[in-house]
């Protein structure tokens, strides 16, 4: 007789490791439309004059609770023989990558999205896969083709033609002769700070268990932007992270997004081969595009539509070639290298 727990393995083993990286791709996709979403719903409920689904509770309680689903999955990990292997300068570049994508580029994307509209961040942010790309060829001396470089230089053209022809906005800075987006800067810089943690990754960290990996840049990312929060807003900043009005959202939130996109993810990324991997994560900015329209109302401007061309052409390009290259090289990378390359192409997960 087959027991319950033996026939939800059996089940969960049964389905392809396509379907879960179609659902996770689904939820990824539409995560920045969805945190822009749970902002407004908090607007209209005010504690006071304080919005209580803040941006920076959402990134708060949305870490904590990766935290937890990551711990669930590789605590095994966390041994005293495996952490005995790492050495100083592990823990130094592993503690400068936390920094870089587990706080830095988190908060510059969420304060992005205050302040401009979703497909904008969405766009902009393809800026990190060419960006790790040109590193890659300057540091890391890794061997690119002309397909690599054509998509790579689409996608460039067709981020700053979104940047340029955007309509002015509140938000502007002046650049010499023309303005440009604070929202766009932001996440030009989190871009940048996701590339360079990307590199350091490859250069020093590649053999790293991707537990400890993934464990340690988020606890730490977490810490980080706590206390750069408390410095900059104050202690009142976090008055409302206990409030059940944001708890039942963030819940909610958390279990769909940041819990169930990532476990999805897992289990697509270890059932599937790593080419489908990359090819799912690479169509996320569409969605998110599809996404803003469907859950904020947001209509692409004749810039995201002329730079979104640009950049979906440049994401094609990129990854018929990205996708022979995985092939044929995966045997010579650690699964740390792997999840890194793939997550790299798919941009902010919403956490």
């Amino acid at each position: 007789m087959v027991t319950k727990p033996k026939k939800w393995t059996n089940l969960v083993d049964k389905v392809s490791g396509k379907v879960y990286l179609l659902l996770a791709t689904l939820i990824f996709g539409v995560s920045s439309a969805v945190t822009r979403k749970l902002t407004e719903i908090g607007a209209q409920h005010l504690i006071g004059d304080r919005n209580p689904i803040s941006l920076c509770n959402v990134l708060f309680v949305g870490n904590l609770c990766a935290l937890i689903i990551l711990v669930i999955i590789y605590w095994r990990q966390w041994n005293k023989a495996t952490l005995q292997q790492l050495s100083k300068p592990n823990w130094f570049y592993l503690t400068i990558v936390a920094i870089l994508s587990g706080a830095l580029a988190p908060s510059l994307f969420f304060q992005a999205l205050a302040i401009t509209n979703v497909n904008n961040v969405v766009l902009v942010g393809r800026l990190e896969p060419p960006l790790t790309l040109a590193l890659s060829v300057l540091y890391l001396k890794e061997r690119v083709n002309r397909w690599q470089i054509i998509g790579a230089f689409l996608a460039f053209v067709g981020i700053a033609l979104t940047i340029i022809l955007q309509p002015t906005e509140k938000a502007m800075m002046n650049m010499g002769d023309f303005t440009i987006g604070l929202g766009e800067i932001l996440t030009v810089i989190a871009s940048i700070a996701v590339a360079i943690s990307t590199i350091i990754t490859k250069q020093h960290l590649s053999q790293i268990p991707v537990g400890i990996y993934s464990i340690f840049r988020t606890a730490l990312g977490t810490i980080i932007f706590f206390f750069i929060a408390l410095i900059l807003y104050g202690k009142e900043h976090f008055i409302d992270v206990f409030s059940p009005f944001l708890w039942q959202w963030m819940l909610l939130y958390s279990a769909v997004i940041v819990v169930l996109g990532q476990l999805l993810w897992l289990q697509g990324f270890k059932t599937s081969s790593v080419s489908t991997s990359t090819l799912f994560g690479s169509v996320i900015p569409l969605i998110s595009i599809l996404g803003a329209y469907l859950i904020l109302g947001e209509i692409p401007t004749q810039a995201q539509y002329i730079g979104g061309s640009l950049v979906l052409v440049g994401i094609l390009l990129g990854q018929i070639q990205t996708k022979r290259q995985i092939s044929q090289y995966v045997s010579k990378m650690s699964l740390t290298q792997i999840k890194q390359k793939i997550e790299a192409e798919m941009g902010f997960k919403g956490f």
